[in-house]
């Protein structure tokens, strides 16, 4: 049975001046939040799954802005990430890029009934939720001024998703990673063929190499603890890791089934403690799918 997805921003912390973490405390379906303020306006980053885990983030934002402007953005289209952007309609600025809007419209509907099916706290969650629409879609980088602060939204192609953003701020050296990046689990590939296909093993890897690059100070990830940029190095490793173990197999000829059990063997003698084993299956299927790829 899947925890309830609450989010608490009673435990809210501020890591540098004017930008706060809402903490997912490892509970299972709630991402880390951001609220990030400048002099004028204050950006939202991800809103919680449902009405009222938004109300309650649109609220403590509130409270964070004290009369500035309110913006939201959401890492990617998932529903734990952007299915509460609803609440939000006439009291923030809902911007998303291109590739996520389309993700929205194009796959938020099945999503959104997937999710409901889990039953219990899940679909309670997602009760009179419906698909958001984005106020704002850009194409490329968007730059947000905040008044003093400016954020950068950053699509980085095809990786967990199509439309995965991240959320830079450059000033505090900070970068939000969505479900790019992860701590203490197993990384979450939403491969679901035929339906949704879109993860790329080798993709996601490219982008996690291209953000090291940028030498963040502090990295926020979808779930987990905020860490430096070793977040992004050990994801990274864990991709090349999986990949690795999977290829080495197809090369051998190894029946896609076996390399499952097997693969999924060695990743958990060697990670015992980390969470979202159910991932490992999903990954490895991904990973077969672009076996030979460059």
């Amino acid at each position: 049975m899947i925890p309830d997805p609450v989010v608490q921003t009673s435990g809210a912390r501020e890591i540098v001046a004017d930008l706060h973490v809402v903490p997912n405390n490892g509970v299972q379906l709630v991402p880390n939040i951001g609220v990030i303020g400048g002099r004028d306006a204050v950006l939202v980053v991800d809103t919680g799954m449902g009405t009222a885990n938004a109300t309650g983030v649109l609220d403590f934002a509130s409270g964070i802005a004290r009369g500035r402007r309110v913006y939201l953005t959401t890492t990617h289209f998932h529903p734990e990430h952007a299915f509460g952007a609803g609440v939000f309609a006439g009291e923030a600025t809902y911007l998303v890029n291109r590739a996520q809007a389309e993700d929205l419209a194009g796959k938020g509907p099945a999503y959104l009934e997937m999710f409901r099916g889990f039953g219990g706290a899940i679909a309670e969650r997602l009760t009179g939720v419906e698909v958001p629409t984005p106020d704002v879609v850009f194409d490329g980088e968007h730059v947000l001024d905040l008044g003093g602060r400016t954020v950068h939204l950053r699509p980085t192609g095809r990786g967990h998703t199509l439309g995965d953003q991240v959320v830079v701020v450059p000033d505090a050296g900070a970068l939000f990673t969505g479900d790019l990046a992860e701590t203490g689990q197993f990384a979450i590939f939403p491969w679901f063929p035929p339906h949704d296909t879109d993860v790329s093993g080798l993709g996601w890897l490219a982008v996690l190499e291209r953000l090291a690059a940028t030498g963040p100070r502090l990295v926020v990830p979808g779930h987990g603890e905020i860490g430096d940029a070793r977040v992004l190095a050990d994801v990274a490793d864990y991709l090349r890791e999986l990949r690795d173990e999977v290829w080495r197999r197809c090369g051998a000829g190894v029946p896609e089934e076996e390399v499952v059990a097997e693969v999924r063997a060695v990743l958990l003698e060697r990670h015992p403690e980390w969470a979202g084993r159910e991932w490992i299956e999903r990954g490895v299927g991904c990973f077969c799918a672009e076996y030979g790829s460059p």
